[in-house]
């Protein structure tokens, strides 16, 4: 008995061999299948199996979800199946089987489609100066790593070992690029941000003096003028964060890296970790020109601010608030302002708010800021207005901005605004706030 070659479109690695049947039927010669065992590759593919029946009017079924098999030939004794194999999305090698049978013999086709390729990581973060990280690479096959552009080098150092190296960023501005890492008809990509160089120089505002800030620049670790907030979901705005002092689960929601502050938001277990800090809590400052350079992450769920509240704090929202910048990742890049009092406050829908479509500001630095007087606030996003409120001399319950305050970076998860727009993406976790510097002016004297 001869048997036609087998073929495959769209595949690899193809099992061969011949079946033993299941079931022939008592002096009825057997159904036999080219391959026997079906091997496939972790990415979607067809393939064809020869089929040699002792009878005509055959036919071929499977229960395996991932496997559509269409006979043909059924009515003579030589035929095909075209077997469609869906790509394996899971962690784990699978086995499916498809039945063929005619009225008196049965066998069975094995179909086993390897594990896909898996990386260590699909998102890296690289200095100014340039970097090189490891990716570990777990793959059954000879895979190849290509890069997006020139800045990028990867090497492929062994089987299952991956490094992607930066070259020096020399521009002013982030840049990102993406690795490629290709087996067969699999893809698996690796996304690469790198830094900005920090900006060192300090522009003062005509009439101020530079009273207080943080380069981030010395140490690993923010210094004795932060103070961390330590607090579990949902203390504020149903927020999904648990707020931890420095480090939890093994790895830091706060570091210095590169003269830059990172605000890491990560989910470790069931727990979703971040970072919130306090600049000055105990003095502030009352009045004067604020300002910071920040990178916002991306991704629904993230809700990052640079904000202030009163050193004095007795209760809300009379003591006051002032928001010099929020935004939620739903609402990408669009940035807002807003004052909180007991005569404009957002639970009745009378706060004094304002927001402006800020392009990049979750690709790169901006700078935001504010100017605080006795008879204004007004804030800024580059250097351009967004919100302007002036003292109306009502007193306290509408402005109560004449005492100190402190600064507050934080990036919060969820919440009633940051999941306002359809919940929250886990998969936009690890996210990451980055903030050059934090620079206090006030008038000179």
């Amino acid at each position: 008995m001869s048997f036609f070659a087998l073929t495959a479109c769209g595949g690899s690695d193809d099992g061969g061999g011949s079946t033993t049947p299941s079931n022939p039927g008592t002096g009825t010669s057997a159904i036999t299948l080219s391959p026997a065992v079906l091997n496939v590759s972790a990415s979607e593919g067809t393939y064809t199996v020869n089929v040699a029946s002792p009878e005509v009017d055959w036919s071929a079924t499977t229960s395996t979800e991932w496997l559509n098999v269409t006979a043909q030939g059924t009515v003579a004794t030589k035929g095909l199946l075209s077997i469609k194999v869906q790509a394996n999305t899971g962690t784990a090698e699978r086995t499916g089987t498809i039945t063929v049978k005619s009225r008196n013999a049965r066998a069975t086709l094995t179909v086993v489609q390897s594990d896909p390729m898996q990386v260590s990581t699909h998102a890296t973060i690289s200095v100014s100066g340039g970097s090189t990280a490891t990716v570990t690479v777990s793959a059954k096959g000879d895979w190849t790593a290509t890069a997006s552009d020139a800045w990028l080098i990867p090497v492929k150092s062994d089987p299952s070992t991956l490094t992607i190296t930066t070259q020096p960023n020399t521009t002013a501005s982030m840049r990102s690029g993406v690795v490629t890492i290709t087996l067969g008809g699999e893809r698996q990509t690796i996304d690469v941000l790198q830094d900005a160089p920090e900006v060192t120089a300090i522009t003062t505002p005509d009439g101020y003096k530079l009273v207080w800030n943080d380069e981030f620049n010395q140490g690993t670790e923010l210094n004795s003028d932060w103070r961390h907030e330590v607090q579990g979901p949902g203390w504020v705005n149903h927020e999904l964060q648990t707020y931890v002092n420095g480090s939890a689960a093994g790895r830091r929601v706060t570091e210095l890296v590169d003269g830059k502050l990172r605000i890491t938001c990560f989910k470790s277990a069931n727990t979703v970790y971040s970072g919130r800090v306090y600049a000055k809590p105990s003095e502030g400052w009352t009045y004067g020109y604020i300002e910071a350079r920040i990178k916002l992450p991306k991704g629904k769920g993230t809700w990052p601010a640079f904000w202030m509240m009163p050193v004095h704090f007795t209760s809300w929202p009379a003591d006051g608030e002032i928001d010099i910048m929020e935004e939620v990742g739903y609402h990408p890049n669009y940035v807002s302002s807003s004052l909180h009092a007991t005569d404009h406050v957002h639970s009745n829908g009378t706060q004094v708010t304002h927001e402006m479509f800020c392009a990049g500001a979750e690709a790169d630095y901006h700078v935001y800021a504010i100017e605080w007087t006795h008879d204004n606030i007004t804030t800024y996003v580059d250097g351009k207005q967004q919100l302007s409120y002036n003292n109306t001399g009502k007193g306290r319950s509408d402005w109560p901005y004449d005492d100190p305050f402190y600064v507050i970076l934080n990036l919060a998860w969820g919440g009633d605004w940051g999941a306002a727009g359809g919940g929250v993406d886990e998969s936009a976790l690890p996210a990451t706030m980055f903030v050059d510097y934090v620079r206090v002016f006030q008038k000179a004297q």
